[in-house]
């Protein structure tokens, strides 16, 4: 009977559930006395906050994950970043091609409502690619970031960081295990840590759809819609972010200030991929001017792109908010991107999105504004980082009560399934009615 009430859920509802199952076996496993270094068992709602972080790949923490968990806590937290990057049912679709188990209709329809797909055409082909391109990338970085680090600690140790920190940053997870909550603070001048990072952080973001469309660009020579909107908006986003964070930031001797014009640079870049949406930091977040947060936390909102492993509203939704905004201005009927016409049902889409996490994040900041002692900025920075699952923050995750650390988890949970997916998964969507209402006038502006 269980099973047959299993089978009657939703795709979404499933999706819901299975990462809820996997946040709390993790939250479990981290409570065991053999995750923490002090030996004892960490609270409940600490271990629930770094699991529910870690499988939606968010990166704030309670505690700091250096210094406070032992090598198997810390290896808990890189497989829930894993499952949690890449998705629960493409890790088990891996297990069934391993195990070269047929891939039922069903399982077809729950990975195409997790990888954000239209269609199932292709849906298992892309799977494999996911699995393969990720190790890939992530393989290589570890290497490279382990002989890095090999100059600066035992090769053992080197091998762990570079493995631990290549799965967080391609899964844009951000977690980092340097201790005392420094991030790569530390790496600000490291050209070669900068630079894989950022690669990681990119490659992750842009989602696998689009990483395919680049591989097969060699043989077709042509690109999809969508990936030419991920590449130009995700391209236009990181520049424009890194001149403002330059600008803003060039005399402000607690972050640019001091450093050298390369320095500055570099620094300026890695800030501007971080907030999309990894959560690693080269300069204290802190001590940023109130104009550059607030810039970040616009560009924690936007977001990864669809089918990646980051958060936020996504680059396509706001791409697509932009061009219907710029052909309300200039008169036309139709969205157009790139010589094509857009569908109304995609335009609805995105405003539903945009207003949905519009509505999470006030409502979340309100309510976080009369439980925690913080200023409201700093509020609407953590909520927006853990909707958009980035992880950066301005000091407060720590600081949080236990109600505060109850709402993130949530905002995380609901950021990294998507709002949709979460209202989907609440009420199911209904079929187009068989008829239709009389057209009426409302007086706008």
């Amino acid at each position: 009977m269980s099973e047959f009430k299993f089978l009657k859920l939703s795709p979404p509802q499933i999706l819901v559930l299975g990462f809820a199952s996997i946040i709390l076996i993790g939250a479990l496993l981290l409570m065991l006395p053999i995750s923490s270094t002090s030996g004892n068992s960490v609270e409940f709602i600490d271990a629930l906050f770094t699991s529910t972080s870690a499988t939606c790949v968010t990166g704030l923490v309670v505690l700091d994950t250096g210094t406070s968990f032992t090598i198997f806590g810390k290896t808990v937290i890189m497989i829930l970043i894993q499952i949690g990057g890449l998705g629960f049912m493409t890790m088990a679709t891996l297990f069934s091609l391993v195990l070269k188990r047929k891939i039922s209709l069903r399982d077809r329809l729950i990975l195409q409502e997790a990888m954000n797909q239209g269609s199932m055409e292709g849906i298992v082909r892309l799977i494999r690619r996911v699995l393969i391109y990720s190790l890939v990338i992530e393989g290589c970085a570890a290497v490279l970031l382990s002989i890095r680090w090999a100059f600066d600690m035992p090769l053992g140790k080197a091998i762990y960081y570079g493995i631990f920190h290549a799965v967080s940053m391609f899964n844009n997870a951000g977690f980092d295990i340097f201790g005392d909550f420094r991030s790569l603070t530390d790496y600000v001048y490291d050209p070669l840590v900068n630079i894989i990072v950022m690669f990681l952080i990119v490659s992750g973001g842009i989602g696998f759809i689009v990483m395919s469309d680049l591989v097969e660009f060699r043989v077709t020579r042509r690109l999809s819609l969508h990936s030419k909107v991920v590449l130009s908006t995700s391209t236009g986003l990181i520049l424009i972010g890194a001149l403002v964070i330059f600008i803003f930031e060039f005399t402000n001797t607690r972050t640019l200030g001091s450093l050298n014009f390369g320095g500055k640079i570099l620094s300026a870049f890695f800030q501007s991929v971080s907030p999309r949406t990894a959560g690693a930091n080269t300069v204290d977040i802190a001590g940023l001017r109130q104009a550059t947060q607030f810039f970040i936390v616009i560009l924690m909102f936007i977001g990864a792109s669809p089918g990646s492993t980051g958060g936020g509203i996504k680059t396509t939704t706001f791409t697509m908010m932009i061009g219907a905004v710029i052909a309300m201005l200039r008169g036309r009927e139709d969205v157009v991107l790139f010589r094509y016409r857009l569908a109304q049902e995609r335009i609805y889409k995105a405003l539903t999105i945009t207003l949905l996490a519009l509505l999470l994040i006030a409502s979340v900041s309100m309510i976080l504004s009369t439980t925690e002692d913080s200023n409201f900025l700093a509020i609407l920075f953590e909520t927006t980082s853990a909707f958009a699952t980035v992880g950066l923050t301005m000091g407060l995750t720590p600081e949080l009560s236990a109600i505060g650390k109850i709402l993130l988890c949530l905002t995380m949970f609901a950021g990294r399934l998507g709002p949709l997916t979460l209202a989907y998964a609440l009420g199911p969507k209904q079929g187009k009615p068989l008829y239709k209402y009389p057209e009426g006038k409302i007086i706008i502006g």
